[in-house]
């Protein structure tokens, strides 16, 4: 590695850094003028308990949220004062091409994108757990905390052959109302069994159904039972009844691929919120090669007005990507459409943006 690449990647590095230690106390900022007064209404709420259990966990979200933002101001910010010190002219009478100016760059770019791959994979879900469990105990409202832990008229295919139906259940009591679980062979219904109420013991993993029927279905008769309790065992949890896209923000990469499996197979018909989910853990780092590229195009050629003109040009920029990328997310989520597709689709158009600022550039 010659001197200038590792000048320009310590610098890229550098201010890289730098540009999120400024985003994320701003962050931080804004986050506690929202939330003090929920924390004041915990008594026993300590500053340390604060810290350790939330704001840690917060900063590792943001940190991995901000990434993209950072990289894209710093690269800008550097790139603009070397060209307004002339340093680029120097670059190119030295006969070093924007292609071969562009070597460091990707070596920065490279070493966050492995950064950022790794904290979105695994490490900010699993920090994710606490941060939002946080949340909910000191944070939300009682009418969010209600809708998050009631689960209501919940329909799961365990087999090819069985499926339940919960009209209402409680994640936090592992309890519900109303339970219905149907065997099938074929399209002809061979047993149904019914409870009034159906409790979760998560230390056996076995399922108390109260005030039970069952009713078995023969070619020339029925058969049916009853009694007041019984234990028995489901294949399913009270965690597979909660649908939601947040708690996919919670599982690593590997577990929410198996839990998007599992769901296939119960006939879960709409998957897409976590395959979006899964697709942006890898859509996002890879982005940093492409903003790098419009960045360095933007703002190694001297401008009337200098770094702010650039600097107010690239956060243009980072708007409509940001924009773009949470519609296609929303987008994504819907059922019937490839989620894959739009969640690459900010990339695909600004790609698309970063190859003609290269050519063009490259003249």
């Amino acid at each position: 590695m010659k001197i200038i690449d590792k000048y320009i990647l310590k610098r890229y590095l550098v201010t890289f850094v730098f540009t999120l230690l400024i985003l994320i106390p701003i962050a931080i900022a804004i986050d506690i003028s929202e939330k003090i007064d929920n924390f004041l209404e915990f008594p026993q709420l300590t500053a340390g308990q604060i810290i350790d259990e939330y704001y840690i966990n917060f900063i590792i979200y943001y940190t991995n949220t901000f990434m993209p933002l950072a990289l894209f101001i710093a690269v800008i910010f550097f790139t603009s004062k070397l060209s307004n010190n002339t340093e680029i002219i120097a670059i190119t009478n030295a006969k070093i091409s924007f292609t071969r100016l562009l070597y460091p760059y990707f070596i920065g770019s490279t070493l966050i994108m492995i950064l950022s791959l790794i904290m979105n994979h695994f490490v900010v879900p699993n920090s994710s757990v606490e941060r939002k469990q946080f949340e909910k105990e000191y944070i939300r409202s009682r009418r969010q905390k209600q809708e998050l832990k009631n689960v209501k008229e919940f329909s799961l295919q365990l087999t090819d052959s069985t499926y339940i139906f919960i009209q209402r259940f409680d994640t936090e009591t592992n309890s519900g109302y109303y339970f219905a679980s149907e065997v099938y062979d074929g399209i002809k219904l061979k047993s149904k069994f019914m409870a009034d109420g159906i409790t979760y013991n998560k230390k056996d993993s076995v399922f108390t159904l109260k005030n039970w029927k069952k009713r078995v279905i023969y070619e020339d008769r029925d058969s049916i039972f009853s009694g007041i309790k019984v234990d028995t065992v489901f294949n399913f949890t009270p965690r597979d009844l909660i649908y939601k896209s947040a708690f996919a923000q919670e599982m690593p990469s590997n577990e929410l691929m198996d839990f998007i499996d599992i769901s296939k197979k119960r006939g879960v018909k709409n998957l897409n919120a976590y395959h979006v989910e899964f697709h942006k853990r890898t859509s996002l780092p890879i982005a940093t090669y492409i903003l790098t590229v419009i960045a360095v195009a933007l703002s190694f050629r001297k401008r009337r007005g200098g770094t702010g003109v650039n600097l107010a040009i690239g956060i243009g920029i980072m708007f409509i990507y940001v924009f773009l990328m949470k519609v296609s997310e929303v987008l994504g989520a819907v059922a019937g459409v490839n989620s894959f597709l739009y969640v690459w689709m900010p990339n695909i158009f600004f790609g698309l943006l970063a190859v003609y600022l290269y050519l063009n550039a490259r003249k």
